[in-house]
């Protein structure tokens, strides 16, 4: 029986993946007519744009609709995941993300509707981190500051993805090896109906990523962005729920939030790092600028593809570090993945203030 479930899955899998591949490869050369004939493009005139030439940025359209079709027709469910909340959530982003593709939605209407599709998550699909798992200390959360935590999470997520989409790939690469990772974590946990969803979501990024690929011909946009980032924070979540130690169960997997921090750690350390030093200097995090970590790649002479794969490449490597050292405990692996990025990001600044100043001096290490 063991060997004859094995075997369906090695079919199933693969099916889900071609189909999502499929929608997606068909559905963006009609999306990229469409937005060419009624002039939806890329805003030219905003200074972090890379392009010189109006690309369309509904990408995200197409990711949304190859996800839902075949998370409809291929996820099995069962009480792993809401499958109901799960997508009602994912049409409230889409349309907002939509909106804001085409013409814009401001800040604090993005938070409200953010807001709100988080709390159906976790106050209706019950979809919450219930402990802190030892970090800091802290284990079991009572409801409400499990439901605060796990709704900050969620927000935090989903705009880190956002944040991150600003060269040919890069999110894009990001969302597959956050869902791909997380899609063998649950192939190896037994977790299906988890694994599928990932799996439809790898899918419909993979037939999005070659047009995306520099020279871009389309972006993801908002649509897409969110839509990655919410179903990746959402696998993150039950990923970690699904490997906690209780009274009577061992988890299969030790260390999981920590191995959860490692594969989101490109957008999550992105995200606080610019939100620190927006804060830091008095601006407002929510502020524009061109100091994201790719951005500063750029300046040392990467090309969009060279970056993102060495972003890639850095997330891979925080994954297996975790993996590797998963005996150690959470507080001590997120630290140590922390330190890495860190590592990473000074080398940056160090590489970026020798190429300025035309001297490649220790002293540029510090000021």
């Amino acid at each position: 029986m063991t060997e004859l479930l094995h075997s369906y899955y090695l079919v199933y899998y693969p099916v889900i993946v071609a189909f999502s591949v499929l929608i997606t490869s068909l559905a963006i050369p009609s999306i990229i007519h469409v937005a060419r004939a009624r002039h939806l493009y890329d805003d030219l005139g905003h200074f972090r744009k890379q392009h010189d030439h109006g690309i369309p940025r509904l990408g995200g359209v197409a990711i949304f609709v190859s996800f839902t079709i075949t998370s409809l027709l291929f996820s099995m469910t069962d009480k792993s995941l809401p499958i109901n909340y799960l997508l009602t959530a994912c049409i409230i982003l889409f349309a907002m993300g939509l909106k804001d593709d085409l013409s814009g939605v401001n800040s604090r209407t993005k938070f409200v509707i953010q807001f709100a599709v988080a709390a159906i998550l976790v106050l209706f699909g019950d979809i919450r981190l219930t402990s802190m798992y030892g970090v800091f200390g802290i284990h079991n959360l009572p409801y409400w500051p499990s439901a605060a935590l796990s709704i900050m999470t969620i927000i935090l997520i989903v705009n880190a993805f956002n944040l991150i989409d600003g060269i040919d790939g890069l999110a894009a690469t990001t969302g597959i090896v956050t869902n791909g990772c997380f899609a063998l974590l649950f192939i190896y946990t037994h977790q299906y109906q988890l694994a599928a969803v990932s799996l439809a979501m790898v899918g419909a990024i993979f037939g999005f990523l070659k047009f995306n690929i520099t020279p871009a011909r389309i972006f993801m946009g908002d649509t897409g962005s969110l839509l990655i980032g919410l179903i990746s924070v959402v696998m993150a979540i039950k990923f970690i729920e699904l490997n906690k130690f209780t009274g009577s169960k061992t988890p299969e997997i030790f260390s999981a939030p920590a191995l959860a921090v490692a594969i989101l750690i490109g957008p999550i350390f992105d995200t606080l790092r610019v939100f620190i030093l927006r804060l830091s200097t008095g601006v407002s995090p929510f502020t524009a600028d061109r100091n994201h970590i790719h951005h500063r790649m750029l300046k040392l002479g990467f090309n969009h593809l060279q970056t993102t794969l060495i972003l890639a490449g850095l997330n891979v490597l925080c994954i297996g570090m975790v993996i590797f050292f998963q005996g150690y405990g959470n507080s001590v692996l997120i630290g140590l993945i922390l330190a890495v990025c860190l590592l990473f990001n000074w080398t940056i600044t160090f590489l970026i203030r020798s190429r300025e100043r035309e001297n490649l001096a220790l002293r540029n290490l510090f000021v």
